[in-house]
C-alpha cells in the first residue's frame, strides 16, 4: 500500500496528494521530534493536557504554527472526550485553547469548516484521525476516533452531516485515515469487539471483519479498517479514500505512544486548513 503520509521535516508528515486537489489545502500530522518538550514528552509534545510545561508546549505549538503559516490565533483547539460531537468551526471560534487548555472547545472530537485561514486541530497518542475534504464546496474536516468514537461512528457521522447541512454529496467527499495504533499492537476485550459488530452492521456482508482472535477474549483490532468500512458505509467512494499504514505504537522513532509508553506520553497533532492564496 502507498504510504500517503509524506515526510515533510522531521516534525510533520503531509498528506501530500491533498495539496494537490486546491490550492492553499495543508493536512498532516505532526511527528515527536523537532521540538523542545523534556523528559517523556521528548520533545515535540503538543498536547496541553498531559503534565508536560505548558511553556514548552506553547513553544512548539508556536513553531508548528510559523512553519505552516497559520498563526495559534487562527487555530481550533478542542478538550476531546472521546465521544461524537461534531462542531462547524467560525472565526469566532479560532484561538480558544492553544495555550490554555482550559479554554478549548469544550466535549468536542471533530471540527470542520468551509472558512479559509482556519487550522483545524486535534491530538492524539494512538487514536485514529480521519481527514475529509470537499474540494468542489471547500468544506475540510478532522475527526479523532478512539475506540470510543469509532463505534459511535464520528467519521461516518462527519459525512452524514455534511449531506444534511451543507449539501455536500458523500461521493465527493475525499477522507484520508492517519497514524494510529494497528492490529499488530492493539488487543481488545469482548466488550470491545461487540460494539465494533453492532456499528458494522449495515456494512456489506463480504466485508472481512476488522479483527482477529487470538485467544479466548482476546482480539487484535484494526481501528484504521473500521472508520474506513464507517466511510464507505456513509457514502464515501473508496478510491477517495486513503488509509496510513503508520503504526504509532510500533514506530517509537516517529510517534507517541498511549499504549506503548504506558500512559505517561505527549501527543501528535492533525491539522487540516486553507489558505487564502490571494
Amino acid at each position: 500500500m502507498n504510504e500517503p503520509f509524506k515526510h515533510h521535516s522531521n516534525s510533520r508528515l503531509i498528506l501530500k496528494e491533498w495539496s494537490e486537489l486546491s490550492p492553499g489545502l495543508i493536512a498532516g500530522f505532526t511527528t515527536k521530534n523537532g521540538g523542545i518538550s523534556g523528559g517523556p514528552f521528548h520533545t515535540n509534545n503538543l498536547g496541553l493536557h498531559v503534565n508536560d510545561n505548558s511553556e514548552d508546549v506553547a513553544a512548539n505549538r508556536r513553531q508548528l504554527a510559523e512553519e505552516l503559516g497559520f498563526p495559534l490565533s487562527k487555530w481550533a483547539c478542542a478538550d476531546q472526550i472521546h465521544q461524537d460531537q461534531i462542531v462547524k468551526v467560525t472565526e469566532e471560534l479560532t484561538g480558544f485553547g492553544t495555550t490554555n487548555y482550559d479554554d478549548s472547545i469544550k466535549g468536542t472530537d471533530a471540527f470542520y469548516t468551509n472558512k479559509k485561514n482556519i487550522l483545524l486541530t486535534l491530538c492524539y497518542a494512538d487514536c485514529v484521525p480521519v481527514y475529509f475534504y470537499a474540494p468542489e464546496q471547500g468544506f475540510a474536516g478532522i475527526a479523532h476516533a478512539g475506540w470510543k468514537g469509532t463505534v459511535k461512528n464520528i467519521a461516518g457521522k462527519m459525512v452524514q452531516l455534511w449531506e444534511m447541512t451543507e449539501n455536500i454529496p458523500a461521493a465527493s467527499i475525499h477522507a484520508a485515515i492517519g497514524p494510529s495504533i494497528d492490529s499488530c499492537c492493539y488487543i481488545v476485550d469482548d466488550r470491545v469487539v461487540t460494539q465494533v459488530d453492532e456499528a458494522l452492521e449495515n456494512c456489506p456482508a463480504t466485508s472481512t471483519a476488522p479483527y482477529e482472535k487470538i485467544s479466548e477474549g482476546q482480539y487484535r483490532l484494526d481501528l484504521k479498517t473500521v472508520n474506513k468500512l464507517l466511510l464507505l458505509q456513509a457514502g464515501v467512494r473508496e478510491e477517495n479514500i486513503h488509509v496510513s499504514t503508520y503504526c504509532t505504537s510500533c514506530q517509537n522513532d516517529l510517534f507517541f505512544s498511549h499504549r506503548r509508553d504506558k500512559g505517561k506520553t505527549g501527543r501528535m497533532l492533525s491539522f487540516i486548513g486553507v489558505k487564502d492564496e490571494q
